[in-house]
């Protein structure tokens, strides 16, 4: 019995060990299969991406308003000269306004009473989030919807990105971002309050209560991913201030106008280079201003701030010597050159400056041309 007793005794420890052993390893199983089952749940939510905040979302959509300050030419009152005869005295009047920048073509999508005038008489400058500034040209408009097109001529633009009215629903964030008041570039937060669906008489249209002040026509109206989903375009007022009810062009309809307009413009208009030239050189002009008679083409004069001719690198004092591959030989010449293009179009312009000749790509835009000669 006492060596049985002894036996048992050494063999129970090794027994045990292998006993606790085996429920570890057991164990140790089980975690690795509920890893197993819990790993793609984790991994798919860290794969989801996360909603933009709302700082975020704003940052995406402001780069692409821009401020207009445009100089209405009015009719101020009128005055019979003679029994046949009237005349009409004529006031300026200045007209802020914002707009979105829509194509990276230089497009800008605003209302058309930002910039309206009753002779389209008006100058109109925009104003850029980065603060720079350049000349605008309108190049069509929709009376009926109250939206115009500008456009302008300068590089390195972030056009809006293009969300969905349809997505919206009463009750859904927003944001109006635009230049009230002239005191820069401001943004507003607010809800949809209604949406009207389109008629066959009207359009529909975002009713907004976030806050849409004098300045504010024109600017964005995005949801909470920094999306476009209408163009601000008036309020409702008893007292000419902000009281709680805007109205916004949904985006949809505001795009599907500019892509209409903005073809009708192209098709419209000829190409615009942007430079005032002087006399056409000859041999005494060439020995003249180069100190060699055989110079032959078109002395730049100026070049219009941001114009084609600008971005493509022509300065005052270079001498436009060839267009597309003809030799130029007066002012008509290269009009007709550029006036066989459109707007948006690519040509070469061969240059003389410095004893060498360059050749710069140049991308026109619109404008009217002018010529001086003597």
């Amino acid at each position: 019995m006492n060596s049985l007793g002894k036996f048992l005794r050494y063999i129970s420890w090794p027994a045990v060990c292998g006993i606790l052993l085996g429920l570890v390893v057991l164990q140790y199983q089980q975690l690795a299969e509920l890893s197993n089952q819990t790993a793609p749940v984790e991994s798919a939510e860290a794969e989801a991406p996360a909603a933009p905040t709302f700082s975020e979302a704003i940052a995406r959509a402001a780069p692409a308003v821009v401020a207009i300050n445009a100089t209405n030419v009015n009719v101020e009152s009128i005055e019979r000269a003679s029994e046949d005869r009237f005349t009409l005295y004529l006031g300026e009047r200045a007209s802020l306004g914002s707009g979105v920048i829509v194509s990276d073509k230089g497009f800008i999508l605003t209302n058309l009473h930002v910039v309206d005038t009753l002779f389209d008489a008006f100058d109109a400058e925009v104003t850029l989030n980065d603060g720079r500034k350049v000349p605008a040209t309108v190049v069509a408009w929709d009376e009926a919807s109250d939206l115009a097109v500008l456009h302008i001529n300068m590089d390195n633009l972030t056009p809006i990105e293009i969300g969905s009215e349809a997505d919206l629903e009463v009750g859904d964030i927003v944001f109006a971002i635009g230049y009230p008041r002239n005191i820069g570039q401001s943004v507003s937060q607010g809800i949809i309050s209604a949406i009207s669906q389109d008629t066959e008489d009207t359009p529909g249209i975002i009713q907004t209560d976030a806050a849409i002040n004098p300045g504010n026509s024109g600017g964005a109206l995005i949801n909470a991913q920094g999306k476009l989903v209408g163009i601000n375009s008036s309020i409702f007022s008893e007292s000419g201030n902000f009281e709680g009810i805007g109205f916004a062009t949904p985006a949809s309809h505001a795009i599907s106008a500019f892509e209409e307009m903005s073809e009708q413009a192209i098709e419209a208009n000829a190409g615009y280079l942007g430079v005032i030239t002087g006399e056409a050189l000859n041999a005494q002009s060439s020995l003249l201003f180069f100190g060699i008679d055989n110079i032959r083409g078109m002395l730049v004069e100026s070049v219009d701030e941001g114009g084609a001719a600008q971005r493509a690198g022509i300065q005052p004092g270079d001498v436009i010597t060839m267009v597309e591959g003809t030799s130029v030989v007066d002012g008509q010449n290269i009009m007709m050159e550029v006036r066989n293009k459109k707007p948006g179009d690519s040509i070469d312009i061969q240059i003389y400056r410095d004893g060498q000749n360059f050749v710069l790509p140049t991308t026109l835009g619109f404008g009217q041309a002018i010529i001086i000669e003597p």
